[in-house]
């Protein structure tokens, strides 16, 4: 199958390694990866802050990078989310219903990896090997918007050498929540100490989720507690293979790595 990546902004400016984990898993199981280019944001943070005028421009781009693919993947639940619940409402509200009807076209095309792999591609073994002790945060987007339920842990569970342990309040917001951070700091670092204290109750050295998001926002309390406890994305761990796991694992925690190479590089652009 030939896949488009939506790498999403995180993923480009801050967390590359996890588009690119993307491309290496998805090439690996046989399939041509696209990097459409002229792609860009997806609208989100304009929406939540009630810019949807400034959000429309946004979405006449996706369509107009994503529209001529069958299948669309992201390294992120919350922006998966966006564009197959909002996109198509935003477009509505233009009156072009020729815009409208490619965002109602596209939307059920985009997938956030575990339910592209899952519940399309039906695979829930990758051959992936990772011998570390792990526990699994699922996402508030990747729950209640794309619903892709245990889909991540069936994933996880078919890593070889794993140690998966349960996250207790697994569910509980870890309190990013985009720009619910930013204007409720005080509510959000609470929420992120709960969901530090349940991490650090399962003694696992790596902690794992779909979003980059709630990873940096966890991430970095947990390495400014020194506690110790890396982050990876689920993609991360699912394109590990032998000794590349273990050797991820020693880099330095909780913040965003430096890469060479963009996922667009990896992936080889758009045809």
């Amino acid at each position: 199958m030939r896949i488009a990546l939506f790498v999403t902004c995180l993923a480009d400016t801050l967390f590359p390694e996890a588009g690119q984990a993307v491309v290496t898993l998805l090439e690996r199981l046989g399939h041509e990866v696209a990097f459409p280019m002229d792609q860009s944001c997806c609208g989100q943070m304009h929406l939540n802050s009630g810019y949807r005028r400034e959000a429309m421009p946004m979405v006449t781009g996706f369509t107009e990078a994503f529209g001529k693919f069958d299948a669309i993947v992201t390294p992120s639940a919350s922006c998966a989310a966006m564009v197959r619940e909002y996109h198509p409402a935003l477009a509505a509200s233009t009156g072009d219903r020729a815009l409208a009807r490619e965002a109602e076209r596209i939307a059920p095309r985009v997938h956030e990896l575990s339910g592209l792999l899952v519940n399309v591609l039906g695979v829930t073994d990758v051959g992936a090997y990772f011998p570390h002790r792990v526990t699994y945060h699922p996402s508030c987007h990747s729950l209640r918007m794309m619903r892709v339920g245990d889909a991540p842990l069936r994933l996880l569970r078919g890593v070889r050498g794993i140690d998966l342990v349960d996250l207790p309040g697994d569910e509980t917001c870890c309190g990013f929540g985009g720009t619910f951070s930013l204007k409720n700091p005080d509510v959000s670092a609470a929420m992120c100490a709960d969901k530090v204290a349940a991490v650090l109750q399962t003694g696992a050295e790596v902690l794992c989720s779909s979003d980059s998001s709630c990873l940096m926002h966890v991430g970095g309390a947990l390495a400014r507690q020194r506690t110790g406890v890396a982050t990876m994305h689920l993609a991360e761990i699912l394109a590990s293979t032998n000794a590349a796991g273990a050797e991820r694992v020693s880099e330095p925690k909780g913040r965003p790595k430096a890469s060479r190479r963009r996922a667009g590089d990896r992936a080889g652009g758009t045809a």
